[in-house]
């Protein structure tokens, strides 16, 4: 669940730290305190694009910390997106400061991207442009497959490979039936390519081999006389080292009569003796290191036909031979195309049949799965005061829709009023309805939605009297299953709440703030006689919100033990 939000220098917000609970945490104000700028901070946070109007006026930077608790199931879904929580703790922040946006996970540098993908695991949001995804029919289906399970989710994923290798074959049909007019064409340049390669009969390591050798050969008349000095200076008349050292034995030896040189002579005989054998190892390298021309030509006319290999069918000869093979394959399909193109055409048929049944398979998991979740959706409808809602879900086959998740198209039809047609959502739902609506959906897929944060932005929108009364103990059931925050202005919500804040906007000569405080019981039914629309806080106001909030914890206490 998300445990913390801190904000720092975000509009008019200038530090505000809410820690939140379990259960439904509610967030009051008056309009324009600064409610839908924590919502905003929270979106910067998960990676929505930033704005430098953000940061409040005067500061240089802005920024925002979410911290969340991570549960056993999600973390492994984390890891794979790149954000790995540390102690079961995952803390994503982002700083806004002279154009720049930094974005951390866990203190680590990370982007947008990935604050996007971690957020879509860890919090759903609602507000009115989320609450519009329910006018969009894919996502009908989206949440038809999450509400029917482990069983269609199976299915789906087998479904989905089958159709990436249908619609793989189909294309290959199409490209080869193209190369048919060209075949024979191409089946002369294939033969052509496979016996050049061949003729060339290449080694691997062959090209490194002779590309050394050549360098020896062509500078063979270079190493020939280099050497020729080098054993001139070892055993050269007068000036070799072995002439030198041999004078320098003789004077020693003179010397010996008057004092000891045993050690200085037994190096030098044994200098002598190794440079001696230097010399006639370079001699006999200069009586077999003739030039050969021969040899040469020999080498560099390979190393052409191999550089010229290289340059049509590869970098190296291991590339080459890998081309050979590729084009064997392919010279052999185009001599028996009829027959390739007649087995290309049963796979296509067999793939054909298996992904038919397999969306058949889906469908009806979806026919059923409809059926009941349509049931459990007008149930939770008409706690929410929709009385004469008649609501199905539409789940049709059709060869347009086919797709790696099947062919059915999945359209909820709905009539909010009593002796009206059921319609698509898209013709019949109002902004406020939507709202509700998607809090049913949420009601009915609590249990199968993994997400363990959910934010209602002012779900309230068009709601009153009894019909707030219903959405408020919807929401008490849902915070049960799932962590919820709610920005609302009904008395009936704020009552429901297990944390609420209250958010409030001070003015002075010098700027504007909005602050943030956590309030207790006592705090709780001040804002609700508030809420409750009262001039101001009489101690009639008061009874009436006392009434309120304690009817709102019978109704925990009686409906949500054990949820």
């Amino acid at each position: 669940m998300l445990e913390a939000i801190r904000v720092k220098n975000v509009a008019l917000i200038h530090e505000a730290e809410l820690l939140l609970g379990e259960g439904l945490n509610v967030l009051t104000g008056e309009t324009g305190a600064g409610k839908s700028i924590l919502i905003d901070s929270i979106h910067l946070a998960l990676g929505a694009r930033a704005d430098k109007g953000m940061i409040r006026q005067g500061a240089d930077h802005a920024y925002v910390e979410l911290v969340f608790s991570v549960p056993d199931y999600l973390k492994e879904e984390l890891q794979k997106v790149g954000a790995e929580p540390e102690d079961g703790r995952l803390i994503l922040t982002r700083r806004l400061e002279n154009g720049r946006s930094t974005c951390r996970i866990n203190g680590e540098v990370s982007n947008n991207k990935v604050l996007a993908q971690a957020a879509s695991l860890l919090i759903d949001i609602h507000g009115q442009q989320e609450n519009v995804s329910l006018l969009k029919e894919k996502k009908h289906q989206e949440i038809l497959d999450l509400y029917c399970g482990r069983e269609l989710t199976t299915v789906l994923e087998k479904l989905a490979a089958v159709y990436n290798e249908y619609m793989t074959l189909k294309k290959k049909l199409e490209e080869s039936k193209q190369r048919e007019s060209g075949r024979q064409r191409e089946m002369d340049l294939a033969a052509y390519e496979v016996n050049e390669i061949e003729e060339a009969a290449l080694k691997e390591g062959e090209d490194e081999e002779l590309e050394a050798e050549f360098r020896r050969l062509s500078g063979a008349l270079q190493i020939s006389e280099a050497v020729g000095e080098a054993q001139n200076s070892l055993d050269g008349y007068e000036s070799g080292a072995l002439e030198m050292i041999g004078n320098a034995l003789a004077r020693l030896k003179e010397a010996q009569r008057y004092d000891d040189f045993s050690s200085v002579t037994g190096a030098l005989l044994a200098a002598e003796e190794q440079v001696r054998e230097s010399a006639r190892e370079l001699s006999r390298y200069l009586e077999s290191a003739q030039p050969d021309e021969g040899r040469l030509q020999q080498v560099g006319s390979r190393l052409d036909l191999i550089n010229r290999l290289k340059k049509k069918y590869g970098n190296t000869i291991t590339e080459i031979t890998a081309y050979a093979e590729k084009r064997r394959q392919e010279l052999s399909e185009l001599e028996d195309f009829e027959q390739y193109l007649e087995d290309l055409g049963q796979r296509i048929v067999e793939s054909k049949n298996e992904l038919d049944q397999l969306c058949a398979r889906a469908h009806d998991l979806r026919v059923k799965g409809a059926g009941r979740f349509a049931k459990e959706l007008a149930t939770s409808l008409l706690d929410l005061g929709f009385v004469h809602a008649d609501f199905e879900i539409e789940v049709l086959r059709k060869e347009s829709c086919l797709g790696a998740d099947g062919d059915d198209h999945v359209s909820f039809l709905i009539s909010l009023n009593a002796g009206q047609k059921k319609k698509p959502l898209t013709e019949v739902a109002s902004g406020g309805e939507l709202s509700r609506i998607m809090l049913a959906v949420k009601s009915v897929m609590a249990d199968k939605d993994h997400i363990p944060t959910v934010i209602f932005d002012e779900v309230d929108a068009g709601i009153s009297g009894q019909t707030a009364w219903k959405v408020s103990e919807k929401m008490a059931v849902i915070g049960r299953q799932h962590q919820l925050i709610c920005i609302t202005h009904l008395p009936q919500i704020a009552a429901m709440a297990d944390s609420h804040f209250k958010i409030e906007k001070t003015e002075t000569d010098q700027a504007a703030r909005t602050a943030i405080t956590r309030l207790d019981r006592d705090g709780m039914i001040q804002e609700v006689a508030r809420l409750l629309g009262s001039d101001e806080i009489s101690e009639s106001a008061l009874a009436n919100a006392t009434e309120l909030k304690d009817k709102a914890e019978q109704f925990t206490l009686l409906n949500c033990r054990g949820l």
